[in-house]
């Protein structure tokens, strides 16, 4: 017998009941949907519950304590972590360009301390943690390497699906399959006997003649034509003997002959028509006949075929019980033999791991790139001008412009006023046209006179760079308003108007085209250096906000230039008025066309050079290649578009924007004005410029001046020039530009040509323009005074009012007035432009030095940042970030450490708006501690924690604080990666888990964590992002401590956590707690972390010695801390309302699937070894059994999207008192109706808990005799209600009785299979052997409820589902009305009690199939595949339950309750809709149960027996050949044991059983009439003529 009945200790250990007190006031206040009932409104008396704390072990001093124990253990590594789990991993950073980015001395000239960090920035590696099983850390869906799953699914076979497809309609099938019908008026005679047949009795009807499903054929009768109304009456024909013709009583008239000597009278209305019927009928009844003769051809009736019994093999003929029955052992062993075969995991076909659900995985982090805008190209093809000839002194070549022309484009946003890229400088003239230009002009612009092709800049020849006519242009906010500007230059000749005036005329154009040309040949030769603006042109860029390119626009018309609106905001007005026609057609028009198209950009266009002519990769280095120029864009100062600086970029705009020259006495010609501007880094007299400024096309790359366009005859002239300087690595106080002022002279008379260079050019003044003020590159708008002299040391001179001054006499023009406007614009990512952020730089480089740092300075400077510009913030964020963790690590005050903290919140928090990506980066690949010297400075971890604890203590910077939670996520990143650098970088990975880091900072982690969970708790509700942010990360931070530090302290702090949490707290904190226990749990070495390993006192202990634990005690929950925690906590979440307990559920679900498809535990030991961990599952939902016994619900929920929550009712069980027994929803029947119809016709039901079937409850006594008696085993009710008064007498616990919700059934279900798939059979038969009699009875309920809730419905019922069409209305097969009365009665209650609630009987939909047939086949397919795994499952847990207790199943002759269990769910399994391979198992099963317990059947009470035959006789009559030839083999098997049973006397018990069993089925309308019976009674009939034996005693 079975050991003595366990102690369940789930509740006992769940909860310590606090007397006297009330619920908590948050529990008076959970989330509540519309429906839903407080728990608070439901009783007053309800007991607050805190769960009971249960230390963990010291996981570290376990591990060295059986360390001979694990060693030993074939699965160690099941027990241990792995060797080497983590390290640092270098990363080589991979740029865009060819070579670094950094000029080769930066590094050595960089001096300031912000260079030299940003400089370091851009040539470090990236330097991140690798752990290396990571991949295994998260949810089940981000597994690597999932476990093999099925390419196919296997097609099962089932007998509703059959249903679907035949029983349709009957009509339209009987055609489509080639059948006979016929439909007409015919008159129909009284066929009552009672009643002598006249002309009077025969009524007119009108006769519908069709096949059914089966195969057979049925002649339904209606009032008129509508046959789909329900019919007057049918008869069916399968019973009809023959059709001959009658006119005795009337003419025209036949008579069909039955099988009961009944007969059928009807007439026609003419004699044709009467032979057609009669021929009709005949023919059926013809085809009947041969379909007969042709099976007893077969087997002549006598012998079992193939497709009747296949589980025979291919057996000819049977001619004994004895072959018979080796012939069924040996088709048993091949049914077993391949039961295991394509065996399937549940969890790979559970809806869960079918759906695609990304809320819980996060993002790739990638490293740092250069990212762009909308990027497109610009191709520059041509420029002409109507006035052309040819340039040649001979005349001979091409026709092309008259004189050279220079094009500049960049883009302007007329919706922002602001110019968005630099300048392009084209060179689209023809060779010859270039040729007119002297080679001095090079000279002129700074240049060298070596030859170009023998330079390299960053390794691209000189020449190569000369002549660009492709750029690349990047726009990172596109729109419609973004226009493309083209400014066309030429020599400086004269006026704007006079030069551009022979372009503007049509006629006579060889005429001017000669004079022009001669008058360009001069200018070249003399001013071919100096260029004045001529014509301007625009085009829009994009179609819309998306940066569709606008491809079909093109170039406006050339407009001559206005020599009084030159500058960029005159342009602007301009383009304002560009989309409207009226005004600009008022522009004058230079004749010409410049073509310029642009296109999209592939990723990897190759040739190009960055705005550095640094070569991005794929660069093509040969003499012919077409370089590509990237343009800079200019970004606008807004945070949100900025990105974090990647490459070393140093680039200057100058734009000289204005002269006032009209009041100047100093010079007497100052009118056709030049600027040349220089790069300087002294005022002394030797001093020359630096070669840095970048040239124009057909130039020297970088010259060492440039000069600015001219205008003719203007004293104020204005420029609209952009220059371009690459500044120096590291900027002194003496670099400075140098602006000179020329008059050029265009006198263009016969002596000029003569004139000498000094004449053509002569100083008006000079200006200079320090780069740096206070440290900072000046920007912006600059006015500056004009001098008429340079003396040396001229950087020197500063007013000191009072007409004094210091440094060298100075001549001012003007007076020293500020008559000369210059604007800067720097583009940098080595210096900055924001005052805070150099401030703090300068400061901190000054500590460096030496100087003696004071506390309350650098805390005034770190408390500027705070000031920064969010743009700055962004693009110097790796930089900063570094630096800051470097003060903190090097920080003295306390005051220092905590004000680092605040500026790193608030740059956190600025970062979050749309840019965290950046942040998550900088964590990841850049941040790195410096090596840890602790004379020097302290680790960035510990420093880090002592701060944030100060933080969450201070409650006056609630704003700090608050902004902290919600960004917790950085700071604990850092101090995981922080740690972990810590610890391999000191060696401490070698030393033991609890000397790696010191208790002092042990105890700051746990102050951390304790501070934080009160803000958690308490700020859910007015602040729940930063509650669920923080709450989140902290999960996140103690799993990853996992990894580093002692796993005992890790456990404690979890501990810590949980203790923060009860019972009936809001939804909000459940969802916390389980969101943290769900990421916790995720950790990829969860199972080492819960050590499945026998915990038993004294000598080492093995595996087999494992004494297996199934409910949570203390010392479960203790040694197997997490997954002893996560059980408790779901069980304590299945008495909470509906959406608590569906969080629990699926956390604990998705931790068991990620187990089944992690292929690191794929070997069945393994799994078996895992499921040792969740053995408590069995006591949980043993508790729960009440709840989760539900049976007559649809496996799929009903429209799940419109019901609203329902319910929930807590009943409270007060000591003394009788359980409340919950009631059902009105759509519901107690299961007792399904299993007991015929009670509840007859009008009474059988008992709770009963699963006899319904015969037993209205039989009358006389006729059952002796063979009959009822259950006397006590009920499921009663057995819970008598636990649950137990429970509650001893513990006072508060326990529900509400029905948990389908789908929380079915995930628990299947958590539950599968911990029984994967357990050994040792641990179920330890199991078996501990379990008390009740919790044996409530095992096999819940394996009952299994199989109703996974069975298969029907492709029909889930394609209805599918559509969401709401509650589902059936109609049945209209069936003969014009049978006996009984059975007429007993099918319309059939029928209503089917309408309420039978869903296992087949029905019809009034439908077709869903609109999306693939997901309704998918679906099928998946639930058809569940149901027989479901089945397989089950049946293999009572195979082995009947053979290990067969002793005990035998008692009293096999008549105890335990048997009577067993037998209930063997036969649930014909019961409900099983696959055809499931039934061939379940066949097998069932004969082996008949075999095994012959007593149980054949010897007492007769209710087995007769279960048995009703149910098998009911198979008999199943549409597939397959299931009535199984279902007819077992029925004789049956009999023939009942026959061995008596001795080979008789088998009078089962041959009774089976003549009531089908007075039940005529009773119950299953309809046994048909062909489909017959055969099966063919075959019964068949084994019993081939049996000698039994014929034998009969005859005797």
């Amino acid at each position: 017998m079975m050991q003595g009945r366990v102690n369940r200790l789930f509740k006992k250990d769940l909860y310590v009941v606090e007397s006297g007190q009330r619920w908590k006031a948050a529990a008076c206040e959970p989330e509540l949907d519309v429906g839903q009932t407080s728990l608070c409104e439901i009783t007053d008396k309800t007991l607050d519950a805190k769960p009971k704390d249960i230390e963990p072990i010291d996981y570290e001093n376990v591990l060295l304590q059986k360390k001979a124990q694990i060693i030993s253990d074939p699965l160690r590594d099941m027990l241990l972590f792995p060797n080497e789990d983590f390290q640092i991993k270098t990363l080589k950073r991979h740029g865009r360009t060819l070579c670094s980015t950094v000029p080769e001395n930066a590094r050595r000239e960089a001096q300031s301390l912000l260079v030299t960090e940003c400089i370091k920035t851009y040539n470090s590696d990236w330097h991140l943690i690798h752990y290396r099983y990571e991949d295994y850390s998260g949810d089940f869906r981000k597994l690597p390497n999932k476990a093999p799953r099925p390419e196919k699914l296997p097609l099962h076979v089932f007998e509703v699906d059959e249903d679907v497809d035949k029983d349709e309609d009957t009509a339209s099938l009987g055609s489509q399959k080639g059948g006979i019908t016929k439909q007409g008026w015919l008159y129909k005679g009284n066929m009552n006997s009672a009643i002598s047949v006249t002309m009077r009795s025969f009524k007119r009807r009108f006769f519908h003649l069709t096949q059914l499903g089966d195969g057979s054929y049925i002649l339904n009768f209606y009032k008129d034509e509508k046959i789909s109304k329900e019919p007057k009456g049918s008869i069916f024909l399968d019973s009809c003997m023959g059709v001959v013709q009658n006119t005795k009583i009337r003419r025209y008239a036949f008579e069909l002959k039955m099988q009961d000597k009944s007969s059928y009278l009807l007439a026609a209305d003419s004699d044709l028509e009467m032979e057609e019927w009669i021929g009709s009928l005949n023919k059926i009844l013809q085809s009947t006949f041969e379909a007969a003769m042709q099976e007893k051809r077969n087997g002549d009736l006598l012998e079992i075929s193939d497709d009747e019994l296949p589980n025979q093999g291919k057996t000819e003929h049977v001619s004994s019980w004895e072959s018979l029955n080796s012939e069924l052992a040996k088709s048993t062993r091949e049914i077993e033999a391949k039961k295991n075969e394509g065996r399937l995991k549940l969890f790979i076909l559970d809806a869960d791991t079918q759906k695609l659900d990304f809320s819980n995985i996060e993002p790739d982090v990638k490293p740092f790139e250069e990212k762009f805008g909308m990027r497109f190209l610009v191709r520059c093809n041509d420029l002409f001008f109507n006035l052309q000839s040819c340039v040649a002194e001979n005349e001979e070549g091409p026709t092309t412009n008259v004189e050279p022309f220079f094009v500049t484009l960049a883009l302007f946003d007329i919706k922002d006023n602001r110019k968005i890229s630099a300048d392009f400088h084209v060179d689209l003239n023809h060779p010859s046209v270039r040729h007119m230009l002297p080679n001095s002009a090079a000279v002129m612009n700074g240049g060298e006179v070596l030859p170009s092709s023998q330079k390299l800049i960053n390794g691209v020849p000189e020449s190569l760079l000369q002549y660009p006519k492709q750029g690349i242009f990047s726009v990172s906010c596109p729109h419609q308003d973004i226009f493309l500007v083209a400014r066309v230059e030429k020599v400086l000749q004269g006026g704007i108007t006079q030069c551009a005036e022979p372009y503007m005329k049509s006629s006579d154009s060889a005429k001017v085209a000669q004079k022009v040309l001669k008058n360009a040949k001069q200018a070249c030769v003399r001013l071919g250096q100096y260029r004045m603006p001529f014509a301007w042109a625009a085009r829009p860029v994009f179609k819309d906000t998306q940066g569709t390119l606008d491809k079909n626009a093109r170039f406006s018309p050339l407009y001559r230039q206005d020599s009084n609106r030159l500058s960029n905001e005159d342009l602007f007005k301009l383009l304002m008025d560009f989309r409207k026609p009226e005004k600009m057609s008022k522009l004058p028009v230079i004749l010409g066309n410049l073509d310029i198209s642009i296109d999209n950009m592939t990723p990897d266009f190759p040739s190009c050079v960055n705005s550095s002519y640094i070569p991005v990769k794929h660069f093509e280095s040969s003499s012919k290649v077409l370089v590509t120029h990237e343009v800079e864009e200019f970004f606008p100062c807004i945070a949100k578009l900025s990105q974090p600086f990647t490459i070393y970029n140093n680039h200057f705009y100058v734009y000289p924007k204005h002269l006032k020259y009209d009041s100047q006495k100093s010079f007497a010609k100052a009118r056709n004005i030049a600027v040349c501007m220089e790069f300087r880094e002294s005022d002394e007299e030797d001093s020359q410029p630096l070669r840095c400024i970048y040239g124009r096309p057909g130039g020297p790359v970088f010259t060492k001046w440039a000069f600015t366009m001219v205008l003719h005859h203007h004293h104020n002239p204005e420029f609209y020039d952009e220059i371009k300087v690459e500044l120096p690595t590291q900027l002194h106080e003496k670099h400075h530009l140098l602006f000179t002022f020329y008059h050029i002279s265009c006198d263009n008379s016969s002596k000029g040509t003569t004139k000498k260079k000094e004449t053509i050019e002569s100083q008006v003044g000079y200006a200079w323009l320090p780069i740096l003020k206070d440290g900072r590159v000046v920007t912006n708008e600059n006015q500056i005074a004009v001098s008429a002299n340079l003396p040396v040391g001229y950087l020197s001179y500063q007013e000191l009012g009072m007409g004094k001054h210091t440094g060298p006499e100075i001549k001012w023009v003007d007076g020293a007035k500020h008559i000369f406007k210059v604007a800067t614009h720097l583009v940098s990512t080595v210096y900055t432009q924001d005052q805070h952020l150099n401030n703090f730089f300068q400061y901190c480089q000054k500590c460096d030095s030496g100087a003696q740092a004071s506390g309350s300075e650098l805390v005034k400077f770190l408390k500027s940042l705070h000031a920064m510009e969010g743009h700055v913030m962004i693009n110097f964020l790796p930089t900063i970030l570094n630096q800051l963790f470097r003060v903190l690590a090097r920080a003295t005050h306390e005051d220092v450490a905590v004000n680092v903290t605040r500026v790193l919140v608030h740059i956190v928090s600025q970062c979050h708006e749309g840019l965290e990506h950046y942040l998550r980066s900088y964590i990841k690949f850049v941040f790195k501690t410096e090596p840890w010297n602790s004379s020097k400075c302290k680790t960035v971890h510990e420093e880090l924690t002592k701060s944030m604890t100060v933080l969450l203590k201070t409650t006056a910077d609630f704003l700090t604080c608050n902004k902290l939670l919600k960004y917790s996520w950085f700071f604990l990143e850092a101090l995981i990666k922080s740690m972990a650098q810590h610890l391999i970088e000191t060696s401490k990975l070698k030393l033991f888990r609890n000397q790696r880091f010191p208790a002092s900072y042990q105890h700051t982690v746990e102050t951390l964590v304790n501070l934080l969970m009160p803000h958690v708790t308490q700020k859910y509700k007015d602040k729940p992002e930063e509650a669920r942010n923080a709450n989140h990360s902290l999960a996140v931070f103690i799993k990853r401590c996992f990894s580093l530090m002692d796993r005992g302290f890790v456990f404690k702090q979890i501990n810590n956590y949980i203790k923060w949490f009860s019972p009936g707290n809001p939804k909000t904190l459940f969802e916390l707690k389980f969101e943290f226990l769900r990421v916790i749990c995720n950790h990829e070495h969860f199972i080492p972390l819960n050590l499945p390993m026998p915990f038993g006192k004294g000598r080492v202990q093995r595996y087999q010695d494992l004494q297996l634990e199934f409910t949570l005690s203390d010392d479960f929950c203790k040694n197997h801390f997490l997954v002893g925690l996560l059980l408790r906590e779901v069980g304590s979440a299945l008495q909470e309302y509906r959406d608590v307990r569906q969080i629990a559920i699926s956390v604990l679900k998705s931790l068991m699937i990620k187990h089944t498809f992690d292929n690191r535990y794929m070997a069945k030991s393994q799994q078996a070894r895992i499921a040792t961990l969740y053995l408590p599952l069995f006591g949980l939902l043993l508790d729960n059994v009440q709840r989760i016994n539900v049976k007559d619900c649809s496996p799929f929920p009903i429209n799940p999207s419109s019901n609203g929550r329902k319910e929930d009712l807590l009943h409270t069980l007060q000591p003394g008192t009788a359980s409340t027994t919950p009631q059902r929803s009105g759509n519901m029947l107690d299961s007792s109706i399904h299993r007991d119809v015929f009670g509840v016709i007859s009008g009474t039901a059988s008992a709770p808990g009963s699963s006899t079937p319904s015969i037993n409850a209205v039989r009358h006594a006389d006729s059952r005799g002796s063979l009959i008696s009822t259950d006397s085993s006590t009920s499921l009710l009663e057995r819970n209600a008598e636990k649950s008064n137990s429970l509650d007498k001893n513990h006072g616990c508060v326990m529900r009785c509400d029905k948990l919700e389908q789908s929380e059934i079915r995930s628990l279900l299947m958590c539950f299979l599968h911990v029984l798939k994967s357990m050994s059979d040792d641990a179920l038969i330890t199991y078996w052997n501990k379990a008390s009699n009740a919790e044996m009875m409530d095992f096999f309920t819940i394996l009952e409820v299994c199989l109703h809730q996974f069975r298969y419905m029907g492709k029909r019922y889930i394609a209805r589902n599918q559509e969401g069409l709401g509650p589902m209305t059936f109609t049945h097969e209209k069936r003969a009305q014009t049978l006996p009365v009984s059975r007429n009665r007993a099918g319309m209650m059939h029928a209503r009690l089917q309408q309420l609630s039978s869903l296992d009987n087949s029905y019809t939909f009034n439908h077709s199939y869903g609109h999306s047939d693939a997901d309704v086949i998918h679906q099928s397919l998946l639930e058809a595949n569940i149901a027989t795994e479901v089945c397989l499952t089950v049946l293999d847990i009572m195979s082995l339950f009947t053979h290990v207790f067969k002793g005990q199943l035998l008692a009293d002759h096999g008549h105890n309750p335990l048997m009577k269990k067993v037998f209930d769910v063997h036969l649930c399994f014909v019961r409900i809709n099983q696959s055809e391979t499931a039934l061939k198992s379940v066949f097998a099963a069932l004969r082996n149960l008949v075999y095994k317990f012959p007593s149980m059947f054949f010897e007492g009470r007769a209710d087995m027996c007769a279960a048995m035959c009703y149910e098998i006789l009911k198979n008999c009559n199943a549409k597939l050949s397959t299931i009535r030839g199984d279902a007819s083999t077992l029925l004789y098997f049956l009999m023939r044991n009942n026959f061995e049973w008596t001795r080979r006397r008789s088998f009078v018990r089962t041959h009774l059983q089976v003549i009531i069993a089908v007075s039940q089925l005529i009773a119950d309308v299953i309809g046994i009439g048909g062909t489909r019976f017959q055969q099966s009674l063919a075959i019964i009939n068949n084994c019993a003529n081939s049996d000698r034996a039994v014929k034998d005693s009969l005859l005797k």
